[in-house]
């Protein structure tokens, strides 16, 4: 059985995207920002920082979520700083290494746990080796860090980290200098001198088969989690094929931290990340895109999906079809990697979830209700709770709107309700799923802790449907409606033992059975 981190089981984590979701007057900032209000640019830096996200601990704590992921917080000239200059280092952007110190020290002293982004795949163009290389070309002791054209070294041919900058200086439209994207079938080592992360020049990719690197790199895990963090999410690790650098990293991770909690930025079902030498859990993509599926019903907002290169693969589910996915999904893995699945909607990468249901609130209702009810770590993006749109990136980044009279109250208060009771019942959080009934666009399914059980069911159509939910008596009470159950609450009634729901349309409701 995989050894995962216990904790993990009761947890519900928030996700921020530190630039867009708070500023704090306690950083300097060293010039103009963009617009807090203004929509999101590729390059634009709104200011947000790691003592904003202190100063709203408590509404992220009245959520249910007692976890937090950040997405990079290292030294970087992207606003999502997933192009690291400097591993070893906190933005001074988002307040240093004291911020994170606060931040740390605040959120374990409320018992929440803390997790960073690793992106070890590549760096910026900033990265100091990468830069020495730059400066000193084939006599640097740093040339086998990154993927170089190590002939072209030794000839001394240029690296062409910029080259972009060859058009803006006028170089002629029709006639491709060799170092941009489009320049024919040339890799980006013929074309740039060094390979890049999907050919993008400010990404160049790191060499992990070197050792230097490798320790370098498991370094770098290492001082954080002394420093305190409480885990790691890894960015894009399929592109690091070599499964020895994750096995290390794992066990020097553990060797600093037991509880140190690893997941994947893996898109797709593959169990044999979470076999037990590598990663504890994957972000859990596929669940989302079946939640999505079902929960959006007639409000899908197709062009938006069909427009995402990972989300265009959601297809439009019934009671029936969700149930068979979600059989499937929670049988892939063995039950403890399951109970640790971070289980999302949507992302930093992804459209804005409320978008993709045409700004539907009931659909985004039941699909928290959903993610709330499952096992696996739930785990909000930053503004999803207060109904915050936006498209594909940069849109799905924009800056979190603190005037309470811009949130869906609403949405806010359903999700507020789905994780306190999923805090407040031990079968939300256990591994027995069963489902019960399924027909239309409804299902049901089960959840039990000892002789405790609940019920969940769930109607995305457009009329009310009734499911039989199993045994029960007259203890059967509705302990949570969503959607349009807050308006006309769900009918239960009990004939033969049997305990039957009339679900209103768009809604859904958390059942206690005995």
């Amino acid at each position: 059985m995989p050894d995962t981190p216990a904790w993990v089981r009761d947890a519900v984590f928030y996700q921020i995207f530190p630039d867009r979701f708070a500023a704090s007057e306690r950083v300097t900032k060293p010039g103009p920002l963009e617009a807090w209000d203004a929509a999101p640019t590729n390059d634009g830096f709104k200011g947000g920082d790691l003592l904003g996200i202190v100063e709203h601990l408590d509404h992220i704590a009245s959520l249910g979520a007692n976890a937090v992921y950040l997405t990079p917080v290292f030294q970087s000239a992207s606003n999502h700083r997933y192009h690291t200059y400097d591993y070893l280092t906190v933005d001074p952007l988002l307040g240093g290494e004291a911020a994170l110190r606060e931040l740390l020290d605040t959120a374990h002293a409320r018992g929440m746990r803390v997790i960073l982004d690793g992106v070890f795949n590549h760096t910026g163009r900033g990265f100091w080796q990468f830069h020495h290389v730059l400066e000193t070309g084939a006599a640097s002791p740093y040339r086998n860090w990154f993927h170089f054209d190590q002939a072209g070294l030794d000839r001394h041919k240029p690296i062409d980290p910029y080259p972009i900058g060859r058009l803006r200086a006028g170089w002629p439209q029709d006639e491709p200098w060799p170092g941009t994207l489009d320049a024919g079938p040339a890799t980006a080592r013929e074309r740039l001198g060094y390979e890049a992360w999907w050919g993008i020049p400010a990404l160049p990719k790191l060499n992990v088969g070197e050792p230097a690197v490798r320790e370098f790199l498991w370094g770098v895990a290492e001082h954080w989690l002394r420093f305190g963090i409480d885990g790691w999410r890894l960015d894009v690790p399929g592109e690091i094929d070599d499964r020895s650098f994750w096995q290390e990293f794992r066990r020097r991770c553990r060797a600093i931290n037991p509880e140190a909690y690893l997941v994947g930025e893996v898109w797709n079902v593959a169990p044999d990340w979470v076999s037990g030498d590598r990663f504890d859990a994957l972000m859990n993509y596929p669940l989302a895109e079946a939640i999505i599926g079902f929960a959006a019903g007639s409000s899908l907002n197709e062009q938006l999906l069909r427009s995402h290169q990972e989300y265009a693969r959601v297809t439009r589910l019934d009671g029936p079809g969700f149930a068979a996915i979600l059989g499937r999904l929670l049988t892939e893995y063995d039950a403890a990697t399951t109970a640790v699945q971070l289980n999302l909607l949507g992302s930093h990468d992804t459209p804005r979830v409320l978008s993709l249901f045409g700004g539907d609130i009931e659909a985004m209702e039941l699909a928290v209700l959903v993610q709330a009810t499952l096992p696996g770590a739930p785990c909000v993006y930053y503004g999803d709770e207060v109904g915050v749109t936006g498209g594909k990136d940069p849109d799905c980044r924009r800056a979190f709107p603190w005037e309470p009279a811009r949130w869906e109250s609403d949405l806010l208060d359903a999700t507020r309700a789905a994780f306190a009771l999923r805090r407040a019942e031990p079968a939300l959080r256990s591994d027995a799923v069963t489902f019960v009934g399924s027909a239309g666009a409804a299902l049901a399914f089960e959840r039990r802790a000892g002789e405790r059980r609940l019920a969940v069911a769930l109607n995305s159509g457009e009329s009310e449907t009734s499911l039989a939910l199993g045994p029960g008596g007259g203890e059967a009470a509705v302990l949570l409606a969503t959607g349009r159950g807050r308006i006309s609450p769900p009918r239960l009634t009990v004939e033969n033992g049997t305990v039957t729901v009339a679900l209103p349309a768009r809604a859904g409701a958390v059942l206690s059975l005995g």
